[in-house]
């Protein structure tokens, strides 16, 4: 609702049964549509909007920041922690219809409440429903062979990215237009929750999975199988985490990652109080596909640079992590929306590039078991910040003015 998930788990597993090789290509068209529906979600861009707007619901722009934006981050981060445990435990399969049925609740109660409270309560679920997305992110290396980990990637990469440029340009059309309301594009949004969740019962289930379904851990007992999933763990989390470069860059990518969020959660309420006039048209459709599609090709730039990122890598990281900043100070500071758009587009194109790179340096120094561990870790800290952040800076500071 108010912020997007970033992707940032994208663990890759070797276990996979011998007729899922052959019919991998499925499997990816399984997913890439699930994956498109899920991301086709025209109402998130106006969402705020739709939010403090008298003619839907009883809210006011402060209790929408102080009081229901925070809920959001909080349960984010409850949920992660809770999903990545249970995920490998469930096997994937029911994680993702759960995906999808926390949506179609997030946007009925959208549609169809205008209280505090049932904000409040929505906000719980909005937990739920990007803390599950790890599964979704584990499930598409479960059931493919690793000689088609990049197809399945790409495919499903690219339907992620197609759903939301396609969302932010129909969201601008429709808004532009008057075709629509704020309130109607939640209409959109929760068809395609439907539809992602009745897609999502025609995934293959999975059998076997990295910590609680090996292979040779099938005839053992239940606790048995607990015992051995945690020593695996601990086990990975130790030889990924002992290697300084892993740490460096784990850190690099949590703090990162941490800013990346907090500024889509609250580019909204900024772009609002910026422009401070319901006559003037706005274009956060098209700012966020212009970002999705920036973001891409940020991405394919830093994986073809060839640049000997171990020596060089933190320089580059420092002078983008400084523009980041300067351009975030200057959209807080503007008066004129355009440029305010532009910082933002430009600030998610540069996280988009440095975290492809960093994302790259990490999994050169950690084994293709680890990487849903250690990605894992990685997004709670990412969080953890963030929540500390918005306890500190954003409660803090409202409750001054």
């Amino acid at each position: 609702m108010h912020y997007k998930k970033c992707n940032t788990v994208d663990p890759q597993i070797n276990y996979v049964s011998s007729g899922t090789m052959q019919d991998w290509w499925k499997i990816s068209l399984l997913l890439s549509i699930f994956g498109f529906l899920k991301e086709l979600r025209p109402s998130e861009p106006f969402i705020y909007e739709f939010l403090i707007d008298d003619r839907w619901r009883n809210v006011t722009e402060e209790q929408v920041n102080q009081e229901v934006f925070p809920i959001g981050t909080y349960s984010y981060l409850a949920h992660l922690v809770l999903m990545f445990l249970i995920t490998d435990l469930c096997r994937y399969k029911p994680l993702i219809v759960l995906l999808g049925a926390s949506g179609i609740v997030i946007w009925g109660m959208l549609l169809w409440t205008e209280t505090l409270l049932e904000l409040q309560i929505l906000e719980v679920f909005y937990g739920t429903f990007y803390g599950a997305e790890v599964a979704y992110y584990t499930y598409i290396y479960a059931k493919v062979d690793k000689d088609y980990f990049q197809q399945v990637s790409s495919h499903t990469r690219a339907a992620i990215l197609a759903g939301r440029a396609i969302s932010g340009i129909l969201a601008q059309l429709l808004i532009s237009l008057s075709l629509m309301n704020y309130r109607d594009l939640n209409y959109i949004t929760f068809s395609a929750m439907i539809l992602a969740t009745i897609w999502s019962l025609f995934l293959p289930s999975v059998k076997k999975s990295i910590y609680f379904h090996r292979e040779e851990a099938y005839a053992q007992p239940f606790c048995a199988k607990i015992r051995t999933a945690f020593y695996l763990m601990t086990s990975h989390f130790i030889n990924s985490f002992s290697n300084k470069h892993v740490i460096k860059w784990s850190l690099w990518f949590a703090l990162s990652t941490c800013g990346y969020i907090q500024v889509q959660t609250y580019m909204q309420p900024l772009w609002t109080s910026i422009v401070n006039d319901s006559d003037q048209p706005i274009f956060n459709g098209a700012v966020e596909a212009v970002l999705t599609v920036l973001g891409f090709l940020g991405a394919l730039l830093a994986g073809v640079m060839k640049i000997d990122w171990k020596t060089k890598g933190e320089l580059v990281m420092t002078v983008c992590s400084l523009l980041q900043g300067f351009l975030m100070l200057f959209a807080s500071r503007t008066e004129y929306i355009i440029l305010c758009y532009v910082c933002y587009i430009a600030f998610g194109a540069f996280y988009h590039f440095m975290i492809t790179i960093v994302s790259s340096q990490i999994a050169k120094y950690i084994k293709d078991e680890s990487y849903g561990l250690v990605f894992g870790i990685n997004t709670f800290f990412a969080l953890s910040f963030q929540t500390i952040l918005t306890l500190v800076v954003v409660t803090r500071v409202w409750d001054l003015h």
